[in-house]
């Protein structure tokens, strides 16, 4: 049996950028062949996997499933716009977002170990995940899901691959269809007034006090009379009022008739949601710039380390 050093590993991993454990394994298994070994690299994660593994994810799909009253909703990140048409990305989005509703996962960790093959990877959805990593040669991550099973009727909408919509409902699944388009639309960020969280208020609240006071100072410098601290606080309290309408669902304008809000037209339908959940691609993401010049230098020193 062939003795594999690191500074064999080492120089393997130079030429492939795949784990260190990974290039052992593949040289234990060539016997001490580097050509051999690379070649099994390659095969089993492609050339870039490595370095891609660690490369931000801002790109990417929203997927659903819905059967039978189950239902999830999934957003997996990948590096560029290009891969999310790719087929091998997108068939392991649908298939994950297919166990999260059949088996219930806890959370990512626990998605990424169900059973699962794909393209000749497997036998978990992590390993499957880690192979296209090296076939495609991009990063790719599952950022966050969502899964449904309270016993009321559900309906999504997707808007392309970059927003997804689910909505919970009970009476008219055109009103409930109609209801997931505008939550795509308008993005509100609560069902009501009353289920905005605390924070967004707080905030709204305290850019309300500040314009009031740039208003009173401007007033002030302008000669014009003082408002009386009555009067300000009434104005503050009418924006936050108006903050919570604009954001929150049932209180929104309807998009196809802005004539009547959200919940006008439920009634109407007979019609009620009890919940929704939106997601958008890459929300609350830091896309990252690269730096052409550092990433050269980086490569440098890289390849000086294992020379």
């Amino acid at each position: 049996m062939a003795v594999i050093s690191a500074s064999m590993v080492a120089e393997l991993r130079g030429k492939t950028d795949a784990p260190m454990m990974e290039c052992k394994r593949a040289l234990t298994e060539a016997e001490g062949d580097m050509v051999k070994a690379e070649e099994l690299l390659r095969v089993r994660l492609g050339s870039k996997a490595g370095k891609a593994a660690s490369r931000i994810t801002a790109e990417g799909v929203v997927t659903c499933s819905i059967n039978e009253g189950i239902g999830a909703l999934l957003e997996v990140n990948c590096e560029t716009d290009f891969v999310t048409k790719n087929d091998s990305f997108l068939a392991l989005a649908q298939a994950a977002v297919e166990l999260i509703a059949k088996h219930n996962p806890a959370d990512l960790t626990a998605l990424s170990a169900l059973p699962y093959a794909q393209d000749g990877f497997g036998p978990t959805l992590e390993d499957v995940r880690k192979g296209l990593i090296g076939k495609i040669g991009e990063n790719m991550s599952f950022r966050r899901f969502q899964r449904f099973a309270s016993g009321a009727k559900l309906v999504s909408y997707l808007h392309g691959t970059r927003i997804g919509v689910v909505v919970e409902y009970e009476g008219d699944s055109v009103a409930a269809k109609d209801v997931a388009m505008h939550v795509a639309a308008m993005k509100p960020v609560a069902l009501s007034s009353a289920d905005v969280p605390a924070e967004l208020v707080a905030r709204e609240r305290s850019v309300a006090a500040a314009k009031a006071t740039d208003d009173a100072a401007t007033a002030t410098a302008a000669g014009k009379p003082v408002q009386s601290a009555e009067i300000v606080a009434k104005r503050i309290e009418g924006g936050v009022q108006k903050f919570l309408k604009e954001v929150s669902l049932l209180n929104q304008s309807f998009v196809k008739n802005d004539k009547q809000t959200v919940e006008q037209m439920l009634k109407a339908t007979a019609t009620s949601v009890s919940a929704f959940t939106l997601y958008v691609v890459g929300e609350g993401l830091v896309k990252k710039v690269d730096d052409f010049a550092a990433e050269v230098a980086a490569q440098v020193a890289a390849s000086k380390q294992t020379s």
